[in-house]
């Protein structure tokens, strides 16, 4: 959370708060929404088949509800452990969803959750309402498969005398991948530890998940701040799950490179021993990166030494006799193509692709107008040679 930008204020653990939990969970009980069920997996796991089977909703039948103090003590005696659920209430359940707008639920159609375990533990529901109920949170956001929960911790909130009007519930879309399966922990590639080693920017996966789910086009925001300023939660389409693409990742990590300025690129810079990096070099290379790493590349190109892909030697014997001589500018590149040009005929593909191969020894990259004058004129007569230069 910290590498992608999402600050936190304060840190809370549920395991040093249990006696906050075990206040409300007295509470509960002395008001009777919270009784004890001493049915095990296997028996709420038939009663729920035979429910479906029969057409029901598997909703728990409420049957600890009508045992006596004596067969209560019976069970206990056989060694069960009694969990405990709440006792939802009939009526209506309604709330304001940021994303999904007016959601409505009836109390009576919603089974009885399970607060606490057999081991005396909290279960999530619990603890997460008393937290929330105690850290003052205004806005809830969290995934549209907890659409229902939120139904019975509104209910729960209730119960302990708070009031879910002054909390705002927000459910999101979830995530699918791009055949439109779920997104799942097993798939390890996209982890976000994985994506940062791949050397994806925090900044292009926030870029990408604001965006995902609205109507609006994907583009890197260089900050949090830009993006913060541009985002609306009502505008998430609550429809349909959006797809996730690493390929769309990926092309976003480099738009965010190409639109960088040298000032937000020192610190990563920093992290990647590429202090020798200069704004110069920054602004002519950055738009040809896909990531830091590639900086590397390229400075060796202009800088160090490389293998020349020489294809026609007599062409570059040409070329070497017609480069213009010192000092050079931005102006080279082209006062020596059209001179080689004159000199042997050559344009377009057939002109540029030699030379380029021969002084950077890839097919592609950076306009060679503004490479050649940082490769210099020693290391360009070399390579020219076909030497390593």
């Amino acid at each position: 959370l910290s590498w992608l930008g999402l600050s936190f204020d304060e840190v809370y653990r549920q395991s040093d708060r249990h006696q906050l939990y075990n206040s409300a969970i007295e509470a509960l009980k002395t008001s009777g929404r919270l009784y004890p069920c001493f049915e095990t997996p296997e028996e709420l796991s038939f009663k729920r088949k035979r429910q479906l089977s029969r057409g029901q909703p598997p909703i728990y039948d409420r049957a600890a509800l009508r045992l006596t103090a004596d067969e209560q003590c019976l069970y206990e005696k056989e060694g069960r452990k009694a969990h405990w659920r709440l006792k939802l209430e009939p009526g209506k359940v309604s709330w304001v969803d940021l994303v999904h707008g007016e959601i409505e639920f009836e109390g009576e159609k919603l089974s009885d959750p399970v607060l606490l375990r057999e081991d005396g533990f909290p279960i999530y529901t619990l603890s997460s309402v008393v937290d929330d109920i105690d850290l003052k949170i205004t806005h809830v956001i969290r995934g549209d498969d907890h659409i229902s929960n939120t139904a019975v911790q509104i209910q729960l909130m209730q119960a302990l005398g708070a009031n879910p009007k002054e909390f705002c519930f927000g459910h999101m879309p979830l995530l699918k991948d791009a055949s439109g399966e779920g997104l799942s922990k097993r798939l390890g590639s996209l982890s976000i530890s994985q994506l940062r080693n791949e050397g994806i920017q925090p900044m292009a996966i926030n870029s990408l998940l604001a965006t995902l789910g609205t109507s609006h086009s994907v583009r890197p925001f260089l900050t949090m701040q830009e993006l913060t300023a541009h985002f609306d939660i009502r505008e998430v389409n609550p429809g349909s799950s959006p797809k996730f693409a690493i390929e769309e990742l990926h092309k976003l990590n480099s738009k965010l490179f190409h639109e960088m300025p040298f000032t937000m690129a020192v610190p990563h810079l920093k992290q990647h021993n590429l202090t020798h990096i200069d704004a110069a070099f920054w602004e002519v290379i950055r738009g040809n990166i896909s990531g830091f790493e590639d900086l590397r590349l390229w400075w060796k190109v202009c800088y160090e030494e490389i293998v020349p892909v020489v294809e026609d030697p007599t062409f570059l014997s040409q070329a070497l006799v017609c480069l213009p001589n010192k000092p050079w500018n931005n102006e080279t590149w082209q006062q020596w193509t059209t001179a080689l040009k004159a000199a042997t005929g050559r344009k377009g593909k057939e002109l540029f692709m030699p030379l380029r191969l021969a002084l950077t020894g890839l097919p592609h990259g950076p306009e060679m107008q503004i490479l050649l004058p940082m490769i210099g004129f020693e290391r360009v007569s070399e390579r020219l040679k076909g030497r390593q230069a």
